[in-house]
């Protein structure tokens, strides 16, 4: 349920009207609104009356929402989101590219791709110090020592990190040295992951499922949100689906549709999508197009010699292509490139 509070409520009547909701064990959610604040209510298992709030001072409104996601629906947020990650939003105005490489493999290589990023116009520098694979034989980064390079390459070239929480264990880990905490697409769903998570208040980009429906998405940001972290945006990244032409599908109809039904930001990554190098940067450049607040493109010097993913990376000078068609789609469709990554 919303609480729609009048234009000239008081704040003792805003006070009244949270008690009121703790008082039957329910969640308020305090959402400001550009005339005036709203209360959002979880925690209830059906539907409320809404004679338990519009007769209570400063009460404008009580509306139902039918959608099982409340805290990512537009219903309770109508205005869109934007995720600060050091020098960068994400879900303004600007299309935000991160890049860089699968995995961290050693200083040198991290500091090679991140300065090639950085001077093709990349705003934030992606890495995975903890890799979960399909195969228990298959390299699983470095652990530690990967964020460690991650944070020197932060230091040299300014921008910010967006690299993979693995689990509950290596959770602290990350949150000491990422500046975007991600959620692979096989933890979409790990609820006590994401319960953690929301309550660390750092930016959080959840990767959507193999298989996961929308709804099942947003209800996993939902966990992020219902614990207090707002700085919450979505990475589309292809599901399974029964084509055998690429890794995956990359479903860009849900660009729009998760614009339509919620404030928060979605990013589009193409190369976990096809998995082969020659077709990530036509699927970028179409996710530009339909509307994407950004990409996450890997990016990989010597991809014959990567230790992850060197079949999808692009090189360089093909990112650096590619970024020149994404500032001209970006001027085509109003959301032009951010301003490149200042060094902080």
């Amino acid at each position: 349920m919303l609480i729609l509070m009048s234009s000239d409520h008081t704040k003792k009547q805003l006070e009244g009207v949270l008690a009121r909701v703790r008082s039957l064990r329910l969640k308020p959610h305090v959402i400001p609104g550009k005339n005036s604040v709203a209360v959002g209510i979880t925690g209830n298992a059906g539907a409320l009356d809404k004679a338990l709030f519009e007769g209570l001072p400063g009460v404008r409104e009580a509306v139902r929402v039918t959608r099982p996601y409340k805290l990512a629906g537009r219903d309770f947020k109508h205005e869109d989101t934007i995720v600060r990650c050091g020098g960068s939003e994400i879900g303004g105005r600007n299309l935000v590219v991160i890049a860089g490489p699968c995995a961290v493999e050693s200083e040198e290589q991290l500091l090679r791709i991140a300065r090639a990023v950085k001077r093709a116009g990349a705003h934030m520098l992606r890495g995975g110090a903890f890799k979960p694979r399909t195969s228990p034989y298959a390299f699983q980064g470095l652990g530690r020592e990967g964020l460690r390079m991650l944070a020197t390459a932060r230091r040299e070239t300014g921008l910010a990190i967006v690299t993979e929480v693995l689990d509950q264990r290596s959770l602290d880990d990350v949150a000491e040295y990422a500046d975007v905490l991600q959620v692979g697409a096989r933890n979409m769903q790990n609820f006590a992951l994401l319960k953690d998570l929301g309550k660390l208040k750092k930016p959080v980009m959840l990767k959507r499922g193999l298989s996961a429906t929308l709804d099942e998405w947003l209800m996993s940001a939902e966990y992020l949100l219902s614990e207090g972290n707002d700085q919450v945006f979505l990475c589309e990244r292809g599901i399974r689906a029964f084509s055998d032409h690429a890794r995956n599908t990359l479903d860009l109809n849900v660009v729009p549709a998760v614009r339509e039904l919620s404030h928060l930001p979605i990013i589009v990554d193409p190369s976990h999508a096809t998995g082969v190098r020659a077709r990530v940067a036509p699927m970028a450049r179409a996710a530009a197009a339909a509307g994407a607040h950004g990409l996450m493109i890997e990016v990989h010097d010597r991809p014959d010699q990567a230790l992850c993913d060197g079949p999808q990376a692009l090189h360089p000078d093909d990112f650096a292509r590619l970024m020149r068609d994404l500032a001209a789609i970006g001027r085509a469709v109003g959301r032009p490139l951010a301003p490149r990554a200042v060094r902080r």
